[in-house]
């Protein structure tokens, strides 16, 4: 039988808190937090928008009413990623 939240099982990855300095991401049993100031496209994105991520694959997260990409090594490690685009 399936759960009552559909899609959830697939995508792997989860917003599961929003604050003013950023949000933190579920994925698997391991929670990172995503501070607006490294990763400002996520800064001024309606709540909506910023839940609906997708994990097409294991390393690769992809929010695509936002059309952001992003590796989860960028995540856990932002200062090896410096910022390729200006918001």
């Amino acid at each position: 039988m399936k759960s009552a939240m559909l899609g959830s099982d697939i995508s792997g990855a989860e917003v599961t808190n929003v604050s003013r300095q950023g949000f933190w991401l579920l994925l698997g049993d391991e929670e990172l937090f995503v501070p607006f100031k490294e990763f400002p496209w996520f800064a001024d994105a309606p709540i909506g928008k910023l839940m609906h991520v997708e994990l097409p694959q294991p390393h690769h997260l992809y929010w695509p009413e936002l059309d952001v990409d992003l590796d989860v090594k960028s995540i856990r490690n932002p200062a090896a990623f410096p910022l390729m685009a200006h918001t």
